[in-house]
């Protein structure tokens, strides 16, 4: 009888350490602003202080500022915002910016998946993810993030710098409002936010996807308006703890 009860309080010992230690890696996507109310309405204004994240870790962020001066990039708690300073793009790496539109979450633990030679477009990679997903039993009826690396053909890319006083908004003026192009073959990293449910609210109508980009070198970041992918990518997602 003791000898059970000294083998059943070890089991419980072990299960109880093994509890202690698992590291939670469940998360949540939020936001503040909506791109209807900036598109529809004009209201560019503060929607959130990102100082209220700075202390969270493994915070994955992307937005634009406020009154639509730059754009905001987050990764895993390190801000690489991007502004336009005399035509040029400059790097904001500090907390002290306010969002007009802010998707985020905190994830702890990345699952990662080689992205296939054939999946090349924005519209292949969107069903690619989508796939990924569920057959890694993610919950696809909610937002959830995404990150990419690696060294795609092209990116299309914009940093915006909306002129003041101009209330009447277009994606079209939005991309050309600051200064855009074309990056070829710069090794970078993406995050993104999957959502076939927020269209209008931080997807535009045609796309289930939000991206933002910076290159590992760190001199552009910013919003991804289109890609083509080369061998070799990755696409990494949250890895669910079950």
């Amino acid at each position: 009888m003791i000898k059970h009860l000294l083998l059943l309080l070890l089991v419980i010992s072990i299960t109880s350490c093994n509890t202690e230690n698992k590291e939670p890696t469940n998360f949540k996507v939020e936001y503040s602003g909506a791109l209807k109310n900036i598109m529809h309405k004009g209201d560019i204004s503060s929607k959130v202080e990102l100082k209220k994240f700075e202390t969270i870790e493994h915070f994955y962020a992307l937005g634009a500022i406020q009154n639509l001066k730059g754009e905001i990039q987050i990764f895993d708690s390190k801000p690489y915002n991007t502004m336009i300073v005399d035509s040029s793009v400059t790097f904001d790496n500090s907390f002290d910016k306010n969002a007009t539109l802010l998707v985020y979450a905190s994830i702890s633990k990345w699952k990662t998946f080689k992205i296939p030679e054939n999946i090349i477009t924005y519209k292949e990679l969107e069903l690619y993810i989508y796939k990924t997903a569920i057959n890694n039993q993610m919950k696809v009826d909610e937002p959830f993030p995404f990150l990419l690396e690696g060294k795609p053909k092209h990116i299309d890319w914009h940093v915006i710098n909306w002129k003041d006083g101009d209330t009447e908004h277009s994606h079209e003026k939005h991309i050309n409002s600051g200064l855009n192009g074309r990056l070829k073959n710069r090794q970078v990293e993406m995050l993104g936010f999957y959502s076939d449910s927020h269209h209008a609210i931080f997807t535009h109508h045609t796309t289930n996807m939000h991206i933002h980009l910076k290159t590992v070198d760190n001199q552009l970041a910013g919003h991804v308006d289109g890609l083509k992918l080369e061998k070799g990518m990755i696409l990494k997602l949250p890895n669910i703890q079950k």
